[in-house]
């Protein structure tokens, strides 16, 4: 008697077996980040039905995620971040947590009625979910297993195995957890994101979280130029195919000539770029801040002034002041009590706050402050303000 088909109908060498749990586990990432992240959860692109039913099938056989609970909780994260009711805060709830019992965290979320009521709008009510996918969750991953079983035999266990684990690990740990904990920003935006590596293509590109977070509803997820997001790469190859649109990615600060006469359309620019303005003012100057820290580092005694003052400076040169942590307004009070430099340069960077925040100001009141805050800069004596002030003047309008 034949028992060979109990082996698998597909033969493959032991690394086969690999390059499948591989692709079949990079195909779900790529679900996750192009349709459930960016296209249900922030709108930032279209996708057209083909995609849009493939990854909603292949979710369901792979994770059993119903869409409407991923895009509510997703969005109450935005809208609630690090704070009490942040679904998954490592900030709030510790990086033991957040990590290891994320998926923990997902589904007790995910039987909040106020949440699915408030966040989840949008989203799929057709007969497929009302009557499959949301029906019957629990079934596309058993089905899962019958097939990799049918497919590769015992192998197909543990195949399936890894692909029920790559979710809650990646997704819910290391983007949740390590995403809000370790790495490094290029944006100080209001919450603790980091992107965790600057090539998204482990996790889609949503190891570019703090990107991610600055711009939360654009469709790209890389910044700099050394930053790669393999979930935008699949984006525009479906857009050029005609399977999806992009409605949105984040606003890059360009530069025409210098103005000697700032205007509304610079003032909207400037308003449009303002992480973009606050990352290139605190890089713009670092060495100035560099060679003032050296200064204090040889006239005075004070033990806060240590070897990280500098980029500590940089960070809050980045942050405007409401964003810096309470525990380190008296070291930065310390350091600009003792420099003249330094106080100019953070108070400078201050008050283009009033540029962006929500204020009684007209337009044409922020307009007068922005044009005596570039004759200030341009008058300061301090070479690197001095430039700043003139690539400003250069901001192309929106």
């Amino acid at each position: 008697m034949d028992l060979s088909w109990l082996n698998g109908l597909v033969d493959l060498p032991w690394w086969g077996y690999i390059v499948v749990a591989l692709v079949f586990t990079h195909i779900t990432i790529a679900a996750v980040t192009i349709y459930l992240h960016r296209h249900q959860a922030h709108r930032a692109l279209d996708l057209g039905p083909i995609p849009s039913h493939f990854f909603r099938f292949w979710l369901w056989l792979t994770t059993g995620m119903v869409t409407k609970q991923w895009a509510a909780i997703h969005r109450k994260h935005h809208a609630k971040c690090e704070t009490e009711e942040d679904p998954h805060s490592p900030v709030v709830k510790g990086i033991k947590k957040v990590f290891f019992e994320g998926a923990e965290l997902y589904r007790a979320e995910s039987k909040v009625t106020e949440t699915m009521d408030k966040y989840g709008h949008g989203t799929p009510d057709d007969w497929l979910e009302r009557n499959i996918y949301s029906a019957h969750s629990a079934k596309g991953p058993t089905l899962m297993m019958i097939i990799n079983l049918m497919l590769f035999g015992p192998n197909g266990i543990w195949i399936w195995a890894v692909q029920m684990i790559w979710i809650p690990l990646f997704a819910a740990g290391v983007i949740n957890g390590i995403g809000h904990y370790w790495g490094y920003r290029n944006f100080e935006c209001e919450d603790a994101s980091t992107n965790v590596l600057p090539w998204g293509i482990i996790i889609g590109g949503e190891e570019l979280h703090n990107n991610h977070h600055t711009f939360g509803t654009s469709a790209k997820l890389s910044y700099k130029w050394f930053e790669f997001d393999i979930g935008w790469m699949y984006i525009r190859i479906m857009e050029m195919l005609g399977m999806a649109k992009v409605r949105k990615v984040a606003p890059k600060m360009k530069t025409a000539g210098v103005r000697p006469e700032l205007d509304e359309h610079a003032l909207a620019a400037i308003v449009a770029n303002r992480y973009s303005v606050a990352a290139n003012y605190a890089k713009s100057l670092k060495q100035t801040v560099a060679d003032e820290v050296d200064k204090l580092r040889a006239n005075t005694h004070l033990p806060q002034f240590d070897f990280n003052l500098a980029r500590q400076m940089k960070v809050w040169l980045k942050q405007d002041a409401k964003d810096t942590p309470a525990a380190q307004r008296p070291q930065l009070d310390a350091v600009l009590a003792q420099s003249n430099v330094l106080n100019q340069v953070y108070q400078m960077r201050q008050e283009l706050t009033r540029l962006w925040e929500r204020s009684s100001l007209s337009r044409a009141e922020l307009l007068k402050h922005l044009q005596d805050w570039c004759a200030r800069a341009e008058a300061s004596g301090i070479a690197a303000l001095q430039e700043f002030s003139l690539r400003l003047r250069s901001v192309a309008a929106v």
